[in-house]
């Protein structure tokens, strides 16, 4: 995912299509580093949404309207002052720059027409608006830049603005054959690095692509490959700069399962094998996109404390269960000391008084055995103290078994927990798995006198025949989907042996058909701690074969005479239906 001169060319493209000619009717600063502009043109009311944050920088056209503070900042005061009312004339890209030029005409205080550039730069941490006059002289910026914070370039008012050329790279649209090969092709360094770091625009995801659509492997040398293949991939090149010319965009994202994973102007062929969305506009990908991201970051800063406390629990739960099975271990030689006393009671009467071992034929085996003595004690008393040894490792092993078969179900426990946090895409979601955790003891119940909302709904998808199936979001949504919501002849789902959602298809009357059954299970793969595996073991039954664990946790079951199915965990096909 990257903002690179790619997709700037496409969203330069997009808004002087849609903005050239239209008036600057509103100016509003809803953060200290961002712009919404409304337009009017072509009888249409358009917002561009123009963000220079170090951590985000964007720009789009959006139908969210998003206010300014009460008082305005002194930049957008002077913007209303200059072009408030003020007609764009283009919007262009300077070269392959990840920056974006907006022409304006405005009238000024003595009625003539003025013009002034609004420069967008989109360059990560230096990214700026800036404010100029024609000639290029900066009337002010929402960054100010001194010499103090760049030695390269001040954005201050009355400095004159140029873009700094601090790495002397070649626009690919205009690098000739003889400057690709000469630059490019002789770095000692693997090839995708040896385009982005050579070529201005060119992001780590578009140089990927262009060795991708060459065929050339993109982690081998720069200056390894041959004449024939440093041609083709010059060609490769300039044909995309020709599609890019022509605005022959195609906006798109890719997605893996339902994250999204990349966005580009382009279509992204490296990635055949995953779902790819196309769109009309950039503008409606970078929105897309961005929100959906947003989506899976923030839910992840809300779960970040449930998930601190089920990892902490994990933790200690994995140390007691290897300190458990060593001690099991320790228990194996119960037995010979058993075997020990018995021997000493049969033939103790051959022992020495004062001796150290007794020979004796163990008559289990039939092997001659040396019984280590204390030469302090009698052979009866030798025997009574290896008795004594074989009873305390006896039950030491019997409270061992079932303390390991507890701990070993709290993993289990603990690891559906961390699973459900993985699939949750909302508060709503983790409302639930919080009050699982507040049930077993991970975390203080405080009493408020009020009982706790669930809102949460299981995740609802259609077959492509027309089936419903639907999948559980946390332990508790399992139990109400196997043991309530179904019924006997519907199909239950579960990767095998891996923490994860139960899957339940309705099957009303019939047999569902085999592709809804597949889907099922790439359902059940993907809401699993196995999501994004190529092969993942599903197990499938009848519901009506599905028990509940007698004391057992919320949404653990038992179940016989399985069907089983190996398939992938890509969903993207599958057809979800919205929540109400």
């Amino acid at each position: 995912m990257a903002l690179d001169g790619t997709v700037i060319s496409c969203m330069a493209w997009e808004l002087n299509h849609a903005l050239a000619g239209g008036k600057i009717n509103k100016i509003a600063q809803p953060e200290k580093d961002e712009l919404m502009l409304t337009i009017k043109n072509n009888r249409k009311q358009y917002r561009l949404l123009v963000s220079a944050s170090a951590s985000l920088p964007l720009v789009y056209l959006t139908d969210q309207n998003k206010t300014g503070p009460m008082t305005a900042p002194n930049f957008c005061m002077l913007l209303r002052k200059h072009i408030g009312s003020g007609r764009i004339l283009r919007i262009w890209q300077p070269g392959m720059e990840r920056i974006l030029n907006m022409e304006i005409e405005h009238l000024n205080e003595l009625g003539d027409i003025c013009r002034k550039l609004l420069i967008i730069e989109l360059m990560g941490k230096h990214s700026n608006i800036i404010f100029c006059q024609e000639d290029g002289m900066i009337l002010d910026s929402i960054k100010h830049v001194s010499a103090q914070v760049s030695s390269v370039r001040e954005v201050l008012p009355g400095r004159m603005y140029f873009i700094p050329e601090t790495q002397h790279k070649y626009d690919p649209q205009t690098i000739t054959e003889e400057e690709f090969f000469s630059s490019v092709c002789q770095k000692p360094m693997p090839l995708s690095k040896a385009i982005y770091t050579t070529l201005t625009g060119i992001s780590p995801l578009i140089a990927e692509e262009l060795c991708h659509r060459s065929n050339l492997e993109s982690d081998q040398s720069a200056n390894s490959f041959q004449e024939i293949e440093q041609i083709h991939l010059f060609h490769t090149l300039k044909r995309m700069m020709e599609d890019l010319e022509t605005h022959a965009f195609t906006p798109n994202i890719v997605y893996d399962g339902k994250v999204p994973l990349e966005y580009a102007a382009f279509l992204l062929t490296q990635y055949k094998d995953m779902h790819t969305e196309t769109y009309d506009t950039m503008s409606e990908v970078l929105e897309r996109y961005y929100a959906e991201k947003n989506t899976i970051t923030r839910i992840r800063q809300k779960s970040s404390d449930l998930r601190r406390i089920v990892q902490t629990a994990l933790d200690r739960s994995r140390k007691k269960y290897d300190l458990q099975k060593k001690q099991l271990k320790d228990t194996e030689k119960r037995d010979k000391f058993r075997i020990y006393g018995e021997l000493l009671n049969t033939y103790g009467y051959e022992a020495v008084p004062g001796s150290r071992e007794l020979s004796a034929v163990n008559y289990y085996t039939g092997e001659t055995v040396k019984i280590p003595l204390d030469p302090t004690l009698t052979a009866q008393e030798n025997a009574k103290k290896y008795f004594d040894r074989y009873g305390k490792l006896k039950r030491t092993y019997e409270a061992l078994e079932h303390l390991i078969k507890e701990t070993k179900e709290e993993i289990q426990h603990l690891e559906s927990i961390s699973t459900a946090l993985d699939i949750a895409l909302n508060e709503e979601d983790l409302v639930q798995v919080k009050e699982e955790l507040t049930q077993y003891g991970y975390i203080r119940r405080k009493y408020t006198g009020k009982r706790v909302k669930i809102t949460s709904k299981p995740f609802h998808y259609l077959s492509s025949d027309g089936y419903d199936i639907y999948v559980g979001k946390n332990n508790y949504q399992n139990e109400e989907l196997t043991f309530k919501f179904a019924t006997g002849n519907d199909w239950w789902f579960h990767a095998k042996g891996a923490p994860g959602s139960h899957v339940i298809v309705k099957a009303g009357q019939g047999l569902p058909p085999d592709r809804t059954f597949e889907e099922a299970a790439r359902l059940a793969a993907w809401y699993s701690s196995h999501r994004g595996a190529d092969k993942v073991e599903v197990d499938y039954v009848e519901k009506k074969q599905v028990k509940k664990v007698n004391g057992g946790k919320p949404g653990f079951v038992i179940y016989h005479t399985n069907y089983s199915m190996v398939i992938d965990s890509d969903i993207s096909g599958i057809r979800q239906v919205k929540e109400k």
